[in-house]
């Protein structure tokens, strides 16, 4: 039970969805006590649904071979195999958009008439030399590139639309939006794991906080970050997020996989072992 709780932890802890999510919450106006709060909603749902699993079993894991302990292998099973669907899912649709068939093809931009490029400009030499741009039609000052640099352009493309919902949100907002974001198939998963859980040992509680910590982990690394480093942090998470956005995919697609392929291995072998 015990390494099998951990996984799970590990599992919740580098989902990128909810780190990314985060990162914008701590990054808001009054971040650091949305992120308390983000945190604090985020431990409650573990702590809630722990204490419902024990409410049930009494504190005392079911016996083997019978239908209560089945039951939980039997869900256990089926939650393995939609992580591993969801994989294949999560990995053909990745495929699909990186392939020339499944991007759609920009708009052509009509031609504009000039001058051929095959014969004399009929206007006559360029009086300011034949390298000079010419001047601007519009009569506008071409812009250059962005002073603050390519990383800071599409740090506030990122995070513009959610960052403005994430300023105005409440801090019980930040909360509610801890338990939405919640990975449920992996919280499922451990929570028939707990199932197994005998609480008259102390290292099944030592179990047990050590599974709400580290499925907390990332969060609260985030969060102390921010309250120790904050101008710094600023910067590094949204960094961070940037570079999570590019390869969430690829976590996702590991993560549901070698979670749900080791529930499907451990739920047969124990069904029919």
């Amino acid at each position: 039970m015990v390494f099998d709780l951990l996984l799970i932890a590990l599992a919740i802890t580098l989902d990128p969805l909810p780190v990314m999510a985060f990162v914008l919450v701590v990054a808001s106006a009054r971040g650091v006590w949305k992120g308390l709060a983000f945190i604090l909603g985020w431990l409650a749902c573990f702590v809630a649904v722990i204490a419902l699993v024990l409410s049930l079993t009494g504190g005392q894991p079911p016996p083997p071979r019978s239908p209560p302990s089945t039951a939980a292998l039997v869900a256990k099973l089926v939650i393995g195999l939609s992580l591993v669907l969801y994989a294949a899912y999560r990995r053909r649709r990745s495929a699909r958009e990186r392939t020339p068939g499944g991007v759609t093809p920009a708009a052509p931009q009509p031609h504009s008439p000039g001058p051929d490029p095959s014969g004399p400009d009929p206007s006559g030499p360029n009086p300011s030399g034949p390298h000079s741009p010419g001047p601007n039609p519009s009569g506008a000052t071409p812009s250059g590139p962005d002073p603050s640099g390519p990383v800071a352009s599409s740090h506030r493309g990122a995070s513009s639309s959610l960052g403005g919902h994430m300023d105005r949100g409440s801090v019980g907002a930040a909360a509610g939006l801890a338990v939405l974001l919640q990975p449920w198939g992996l919280v499922a998963a451990g929570a028939l794991t707990v199932v197994e859980a005998d609480t008259s040992h102390l290292s099944t509680w030592l179990a047990l906080f050590s599974f709400c910590v580290l499925a907390t982990a990332s969060l609260l690394a985030a969060e102390l970050y921010v309250v120790l480093a904050p101008a710094r942090a600023g910067r590094r998470l949204l960094g961070m997020r940037t570079w999570m956005e590019r390869h969430q995919e690829q976590a996702i697609v590991v993560g549901s996989l070698v979670i749900g392929l080791w529930l499907v291995g451990k739920s047969l072998y124990e069904l029919t072992g």
